[in-house]
């Protein structure tokens, strides 16, 4: 699968590697406050960070993810990480248009963290949509999912606020990181929902901008 880097207006998705170690522990690690990291799995030691690298390169290298490091372009700060995953090419008939493609059909977007004060701002808008744009523009995929612990009511607003449609529940899905049996919300984007969520996302990107431009500007 090909590992490129993805641009955001202000971070860019790095292919991860084992020298974004340092910078994702401490993006994990945030600040000492780990309190948004509730329903989700973030590494909290260098142990545990080894680890989660290596689990991901693993799977980097069979050829069912794509995990990226979320690097803020100015300062070269790593800000979470994100990836492709349950990556899917369909076997479709001698003859089909999509038949004998090299990259999927149908991906996943998950193992989102952002450090705490990367969180609220638009760096997640800018990560999903240069994700989306490679999955929907480049590879042509038919669908994107993701999904997110029941429980996390602003995670579900998150993807909910980037035109993706709910489709329902699966219960008893997973064990949660606080050992809970986790039922997960299901979320999904299909190829001809793309243009108009596109447009709505660069619309929302724009508008964060001019209103940072308009505090620059009150405070100087």
């Amino acid at each position: 699968m090909d590992s490129v880097v993805l641009h955001g207006a202000t971070i860019d998705l790095e292919p991860l590697r084992i020298d974004h170690g340092s910078g994702l522990l401490e993006a994990a690690q945030g600040g000492g406050d780990r309190s948004s990291f509730g329903y989700t799995f973030v590494p909290s030691t260098a142990q545990e960070t080894e680890t989660y690298l290596s689990d991901a390169l693993a799977g980097a290298a069979e050829g069912h993810m794509v995990p990226f490091a979320i690097v803020e372009r100015s300062t070269g700060t790593v800000l979470g990480t994100t990836r492709f995953c349950r990556l899917e090419t369909w076997s479709w008939p001698e003859g089909h248009p999509r038949q004998g493609r090299s990259v999927p059909d149908v991906v996943e977007v998950g193992y989102t963290f952002l450090t705490p004060t990367a969180q609220r701002t638009s760096v997640n808008t800018e990560a999903k949509l240069a994700l989306f744009s490679h999955a929907f523009d480049v590879w042509g995929v038919l669908r994107i999912s993701l999904q997110t612990d029941a429980r996390n009511a602003v995670s579900q607003a998150a993807i909910e606020r980037l035109g993706c449609t709910r489709e329902g529940i699966r219960r008893a899905d997973r064990l949660a990181p606080d050992h809970a049996v986790r039922d997960s919300v299901t979320y999904s984007m299909l190829a001809d929902e793309w243009p108009a969520a596109r447009q709505a996302l660069v619309a929302r990107l724009s508008q964060s901008s001019s209103v940072a431009q308009l505090r620059l500007s009150s405070a100087s």
